[in-house]
């Protein structure tokens, strides 16, 4: 049984009452093998509604557990509970749980360890030991920041933004009153271990290292890779990396480290410059009146484009006998679709800055949440909750990442569209960033119910006649989440064998918020077993009191003291 509620927690000198899981910042882990099957009731007494999504989980036919708010299911309202049914079937390796209400999930997310099939192991030697290591951030606004959130998309003003990132819930030697709380990992010369490194950031993508050290990557968004070795990763909200590396240097203490990696022009600087740090930590006698050494040559800089996609595009999959690779070849479906900035023209919010208000959209289509659940209203035949034209290209044509865009092409209206697929299409999906407004940035974007196989990528407009010759259909990375870079584009494939409605989205949550969304609703196939499970007994009411992000202003502030 997992209990959310209100618990008070204090890092950078700072005490507020949070929402969290058991009390535990990060929450609790799930450790499971391959194929297994867990129901986790969820009891919510917190102040306001809450759902939670198992990230990477594909459920089959089983999207009434999947989690996002008013995609799939409602707010699971105070005082009450709501059991999810949680399947472990082809995933392997690490994924996570989170928050999937507003931007709850800056402080209610935990790691899922799935473990091998009993008799069977890992595609590489069994390291000597794991560490879970959550990257998370962290907000001034508190338990305020959901609020602040429905402010900003209400009147127009700014979104709140990060004041620091975290390594397993703690800031580390670089933050006030956070040199007694660094976490720290402990290591033996010579011995070789696996990192679970999840991104549960809110806002931002993040370079990783450890001084002197390099890192094997193995894993991604639980499926194998083929082993690359860098001396830093490139890691987006949402993916998770399963890394290995040996502890072989001069026994001592060595910084692991996290900086922003952000993609936004170079003169918007008004982000959080703030490095978290953990310390690897060798066995053996040595002073420890010496700082620990920092990744000062490893660790790259804010705005390193290139060394972001260079480390994004050396990704491959593992492709071995025992995990085979099965890029469709055959595509029955193909989507080009547009990740831009836009202009949101009123009366959508009460617009008090401006005539319009920032947004973000897909194929210029701003998404605009119901007040009753899009499976709900599928499932039940209601109409009026969504329409089913979700367009398959953009509105127009342009120089998607010209500089010279005339304005006018970013305006975008809040729709609630969706793409309706056949059971068992193939499906080709290119992702195109756009340079409108001025807004060309990396988009992570993630995919619920699904895996999806990115078989090409690269930097200015997509050419469908040039760039699908150079596509990798052997090896490609087999994914649940993946970067979409600045100037750039990626294509993805994979099969609609997932009956059901599943939601698309930037994984960057202020864009998320904004519209870069949409929902995927696959069409049952001819037999039970490839048909969408009907609901469990109760699934939480659609009530608009429960959601906090209609609040149209901020609660009173709720920290408690100042250390």
């Amino acid at each position: 049984m997992w209990q959310l509620r209100e618990t008070n927690i204090t890092r950078n000198c700072t005490s507020w009452r949070l929402l969290l899981v058991n009390d535990n910042f990060p929450g609790p882990t799930i450790e499971v093998h391959k194929g297994d099957l867990v129901f986790v009731n969820v009891h919510n007494q917190g102040d306001y509604g809450v759902t939670l999504h198992w990230h990477g989980v594909k459920q089959p036919r089983n999207p009434w557990s999947d989690g996002p708010e008013y995609i799939t299911q409602c707010p699971i309202p105070p005082g009450t509970n709501f059991t999810y049914e949680v399947n472990f079937t082809t995933e392997e390796g690490t994924l996570w749980w989170h928050a999937h209400s507003v931007w709850t999930r800056a402080t209610v997310h935990g790691a899922i360890v799935i473990l091998p099939e009993e008799g069977t192991t890992y595609p590489f030697p069994k390291p000597d030991g794991e560490e879970i290591i959550v990257l998370g951030s962290w907000y001034s606004e508190g338990d305020d920041l959901n609020s602040g959130v429905a402010v900003s998309l209400d009147t127009g003003e700014a979104m709140p933004e990060s004041i620091g990132y975290m390594i397993n819930g703690e800031f580390g030697d670089f933050v006030a009153c956070s040199q007694d709380s660094t976490y720290h990992m402990y290591v033996e010369y010579g011995k070789t271990y696996l990192l679970r490194i999840i991104n549960a950031v809110v806002g931002a993508e993040l370079f990783f290292a450890i001084a002197d050290h390099n890192l094997t990557v193995v894993g991604m968004d639980a499926s194998y890779t083929r082993p690359l070795v860098s001396p830093y990763l490139t890691t987006s909200p949402g993916s998770t990396l399963d890394v290995i590396f040996t502890a072989n240097k001069t026994p001592g203490r060595y910084y692991m480290a996290v900086r922003r990696y952000t993609s936004q022009d170079t003169d918007v600087t008004n982000f959080n410059h703030m490095v978290a740090t953990a310390i690897l930590q060798y066995s053996g006698n040595y002073s420890l009146d010496t700082s620990p050494k920092f990744p000062n040559r490893s660790l790259p800089g804010y705005y390193d484009y290139s060394g972001a996609d260079t480390f994004t595009f050396k990704l491959r999959g593992l492709a071995s006998k025992e995990h085979p690779s099965d890029v469709p070849l055959n595509i029955t479906r193909r989507m080009f679709i547009t990740l831009s900035m836009n202009e949101i023209l009123c009366p959508h919010h009460d617009c008090i800055v401006a005539p319009t208000t920032l947004g973000s959209s897909l194929n210029n289509q701003s998404w605009d949440d119901p007040s009753t659940d899009v499976l709900q209203a599928y499932y039940k035949n209601i109409s009026g909750v969504y329409t089913e034209d979700f367009p398959d290209f953009p509105p127009f044509s342009y120089n998607w990442t010209g500089s010279d865009n005339p304005d006018a092409w970013g305006v975008a209206n809040k729709v609630t569209r969706v793409k309706m697929l056949e059971y068992n299409e193939s499906v080709e999906v290119v992702f195109q960033d756009s340079g409108v407004l001025q807004g060309a940035q990396r988009h992570p974007m993630h995919m619920h119910g699904y895996s999806f196989y990115v078989v090409g990528h690269g930097l200015g407009n997509f050419d469908n006649e040039t760039d699908p010759l150079e596509y990798n259909l052997l090896d490609p990375p087999l994914v649940n989440t993946f970067s979409v870079p600045r100037d750039g584009w990626i294509a993805i494939r994979f099969v609609a064998n997932n009956p059901g409605v599943w939601f698309w989205h930037c994984h960057i949550d202020k864009h998320m918020s904004w519209g870069m969304d949409t929902v995927f609703i696959v069409k049952d196939g001819g037999t039970e077993e490839t048909s969408m499970r009907g609901p469990p007994s109760y699934m939480p009411p659609c009530e608009d009191s429960y959601n906090i992000a209609r609040m149209k202003s901020r609660r009173l502030p709720r920290q408690i003291s100042r250390i």
